[in-house]
């Protein structure tokens, strides 16, 4: 077994930093690099610069142990590295290919300091075949061992994962990398590369999938007068089929399934593959997100110029900072495009001037100011806080009492007993 190995994590992001802060958990010695000025200083600092839940104890814990430091570079993090973790962004392209040039970047700065025998381990998201490329320019023994962790819950993700999956054309290889988690007790499952890489689009692509299934059921269930509450109620208790990722909403988001599902589908057409029903999967959630901004539309009346919407959370879910492809932030862009002037509120978002991917929205301090004047309020992330709000208070200061609530967060009854027009997402 391998215990207390020297582990190098490149990039301190959302997948490096909880991945980094496990493995020294599990008693190894890891260095992580991250050449952000920003991100670095905050770490060396003690402070965490993504939100998520116990991630600041389970580093300060680690830190002070003296099993997790951090350093600039990558060149200088690998030396003397067993193992070399590759965490880096493999962002989107417009054609919906993957680009792999942040992991060629890093894997070509490696190459000169790894360590005889040492092995690189692919934990980015990458294209098959993207191995045998990092292989070649390493010239070392490379394994793929894709990350499913949840943003909100990646601190619990990497310490209990639901499975280890390792991919090597050396077996034993792969077996090394495995062993690093056995503190986790998950199960491990040991195949090719190639396998392992697909793995980590199938896992998202069929959760994208059940996603997309609910939120047309949500459709569904409002042409009939069904209640979705109660219908994905008879089918999580199928065992079959479970509850998690069976809620509707304004469509899924964040900074794996859209990429993820684009990317698995450019891989299908370049092997020829016609994978009609992921395009299906796709078309259906931008489909989601423009049945809000409709219901939006109808409870203010019609027509959005020159009316004012307030917008409660912007993140793509509760838990985290992320806004990256966020249903969230497409809705209120959209309100925007409509004539809107929408004025919005996160927890994770300062109340000033817009960040660039809110171009065109009034960023507010709390969120009885986001819906002040406002024809309509809706609710886009799950943010807790949003369920305690003074709803007297949220009537006394819109223009009209009318609330579209795109997560089912929220009492219907209570809600219209207070005055509002409610919407919800495929309740009757």
């Amino acid at each position: 077994m391998t215990t207390g190995a020297r582990i190098a994590v490149i990039g301190a992001g959302h997948v490096g930093l909880p991945t980094a802060a496990a493995l020294a958990r599990f008693g190894h010695t890891v260095v992580c690099a991250e050449r952000d000025d920003e991100r670095f200083g905050a770490l060396v600092a003690g402070k965490v610069p993504i939100v998520e839940e116990g991630l600041g104890e389970l580093l300060a814990e680690v830190v002070a142990k003296g099993g997790l430091r951090f350093v600039r570079s990558a060149a200088e993090a690998a030396r003397g590295a067993q193992f070399v973790f590759l965490c880096v962004a493999t962002p989107e392209r417009d054609d919906g290919s993957v680009d792999l040039s942040f992991v060629e970047g890093v894997a070509t700065e490696i190459a000169r300091e790894l360590e005889p025998g040492a092995i690189v381990v692919n934990k980015s998201t990458v294209p098959v075949g993207t191995a045998l490329d990092v292989e070649r320019i390493t010239a070392a023994t490379v394994v793929s061992n894709p990350e499913f962790l949840r943003e909100g819950s990646a601190v619990r993700d990497s310490l209990r994962p639901d499975r280890v999956v390792v991919g090597a054309d050396d077996r034993g290889a792969a077996r090394r990398v495995g062993e690093l988690f056995s503190e986790s007790g998950a199960p491990l499952i040991v195949t090719d590369t190639v396998t392992a890489e697909t793995i980590k689009y199938a896992s998202n692509a069929f959760l994208a999938t059940k996603l997309s299934f609910v939120n047309v059921l949500a459709g569904l269930c409002e042409s009939v007068g069904a209640d979705v509450r109660d219908v994905v109620l008879g089918l999580g208790y199928d065992r079959r089929i479970g509850f998690d990722f069976l809620r509707p909403g304004p469509g899924w988001g964040g900074s794996c399934l859209p990429k993820d599902t684009a990317a698995l589908l450019h891989i299908a057409e370049d092997a020829g593959y016609d994978f009609a029903l992921l395009r299906a999967v796709i078309s259906a959630n931008e489909d989601a997100r423009e049945r809000v901004v409709r219901k939006v539309e109808d409870v203010a009346g019609g027509d959005l110029s020159g009316r004012t919407v307030g917008v409660w959370g912007l993140t793509f879910k509760a838990g985290t900072d992320d806004r990256r492809i966020s249903p969230a932030t497409a809705v209120a862009r959209r309100l925007a495009e409509l004539g809107a002037t929408v004025r919005a509120y996160d927890p994770t978002v300062p109340a000033g001037p817009a960040p660039a991917d809110l171009e065109g929205v009034v960023v507010c301090a709390d969120a009885y100011d986001a819906c002040r004047g406002a024809s309509a309020v809706v609710l886009l992330t799950e943010w807790d806080e949003f369920r305690s709000l003074d709803f007297t208070k949220v009537a006394d200061v819109m223009a009209s009492p009318a609330l579209v609530d795109a997560r089912n967060l929220l009492d219907p009854v209570a809600l219209r007993r207070a005055g509002f027009s409610y919407a919800g997402i495929g309740r009757p």
